[in-house]
């Protein structure tokens, strides 16, 4: 169980994992296991669950039960986690904990694959 929303953690595989993200797709999975490995955490991805579907009502007297449509495929997407319980994708971000493969501190932008490489040296704190 999770102290709060930032810190999540669960087995992934049978291992206790921190949950890095949740519902990613493969591309997301590949980026986030290079860079994950490269700062020296062994990575989990597992396939993420298909959601529950609702019971079908139950018909009324005198109608007949028809056979709810299947559900529609969900799009195939991951649950990435590090066998560290104790990481935290925030903390590891605004902390300047990750480092790329050329050296530079991993930014949020960078992060979230907003930009192609990291080159900001400022903490964000000290922007104007």
């Amino acid at each position: 169980m999770a102290l709060n929303k930032n810190h999540e953690y669960e087995e992934l595989d049978g291992v206790r994992c921190g949950i890095v993200e949740k519902n990613v797709k493969p591309e997301r999975v590949a980026f986030l296991k290079a860079l994950l490995e490269y700062n020296g955490y062994t990575v989990v991805s597992v396939p993420t669950p298909a959601p529950k579907a609702a019971p079908a009502p139950a018909p009324k007297e005198g109608e007949i039960a028809v056979p709810p449509p299947p559900p529609p495929s969900a799009p195939e997407t991951f649950t990435v986690g590090v066998t560290d319980y104790t990481f935290n994708p925030i903390n590891a971000i605004f902390g300047r904990m990750l480092k790329t493969k050329d050296g530079h501190i991993v930014t949020q932008a960078y992060w979230q694959q907003k930009e192609a490489s990291s080159h900001d040296e400022i903490p964000y704190y000290e922007h104007t």
